[in-house]
């Protein structure tokens, strides 16, 4: 079977489908409730909205994916291959994420340096003899942009009346860091005990902290080479494929059915390939000391 006998065959079954689709809708009782299952709107408002926490993300992630069905679909009507056009559809999101992870790592470095400047000027309003509560409000105001949101969100909630453990524990879920959790532990032991400490413990914490970003910085630099690899790697595969697109000899073995399923199999293996190097270019996650806040004891 031929890329463009496939591709009627593709047409034809969408078309009945349609029409039996059709003839349902008008044969539905009235008494029936018309439109989607639920189960099936909200699939494909997942799909659609994505994972985003504000619309900024939701529009970006909403613009790859009409990036990936255009790309895939013209992919698939020049080539006639309709796997290279899934695989190509599923490129347009899966390149980036691919070499993102650098960059997600020095995001979480930069987050954690910016916890430590936090901590430091935390200690400094308390060693004025501020109260803790006062000195989180005060550190908010001035807190590094990395962490800015958190510590605003941390003030807001504490002005609103909240419980000071819950209110720590929501900005350590929200930062979502073992750093933070060591900072988080010894502010909840002093307002559990109220010792007159509190300056030298954050003091402590926040050296041990700028020590931890040299050393996950040192492992950043020397995993940046295994990170250049797997660029390479991308960046010559995607160049193989957009030539092989355009070479009706080569793409030929493949416009078969055989070809088709080898050619699903082999970008398989070899994304499943490109993931374990970025898994292995990846820290391990070390685990968090604090658990979530309880939602019922805010106040």
């Amino acid at each position: 079977m031929t890329g463009v006998q496939l591709l009627a065959a593709i047409s034809g079954g969408l078309l009945v489908a349609g029409l039996i689709v059709f003839v349902r809708a008008f044969a539905t009782p009235r008494h029936r409730p018309t439109g989607p299952p639920p189960w099936l709107a909200k699939v494909a408002t997942r799909l659609w909205r994505g994972g985003g926490r504000n619309p900024e993300e939701q529009r970006r992630y909403q613009i790859g994916v009409a990036a990936a069905v255009l790309a895939g679909s013209v992919t698939w009507l020049v080539s006639g291959l309709p796997v290279l056009g899934l695989v190509v559809a599923a490129a347009v999101p899966g390149v980036p994420w691919l070499l993102a992870g650098g960059r997600a790592e020095r995001r979480a470095i930069a987050r954690v340096e910016a916890i430590a400047e936090w901590t430091r000027r935390l200690r400094d309003v308390a060693g004025t003899g501020a109260g803790l509560q006062a000195a989180l409000m005060s550190a908010a105001s001035t807190a590094p942009p990395a962490i800015e949101e958190q510590a605003g969100a941390l003030a807001a909630r504490l002005q609103a009346g909240w419980n000071g453990r819950q209110a720590l524990l929501a900005f350590a879920d929200e930062i979502d860091d073992s750093v933070c959790d060591q900072i988080v532990a010894a502010l909840l032991l002093h307002l559990r005990d109220r010792g007159d400490r509190l300056g030298t413990v954050l003091g402590a914490i926040a050296g041990a902290t700028a020590k931890e970003v040299a050393m996950r910085k040192e492992a950043d630099a020397e995993r940046s080479s295994a990170r250049l690899s797997i660029r390479f790697m991308v960046g010559f595969t995607i160049l193989v494929v957009v030539v092989a697109a355009f070479s009706g000899e080569y793409m030929a073995p493949y416009a078969t059915a055989g070809g088709q399923i080898l050619m699903a199999l082999l970008a398989g293996v070899f994304v499943l390939l490109l993931i374990w190097v970025r898994m292995m270019t990846r820290p391990a996650r070390l685990p968090r000391l604090l658990g979530p806040p309880n939602p019922e004891v805010t106040r």
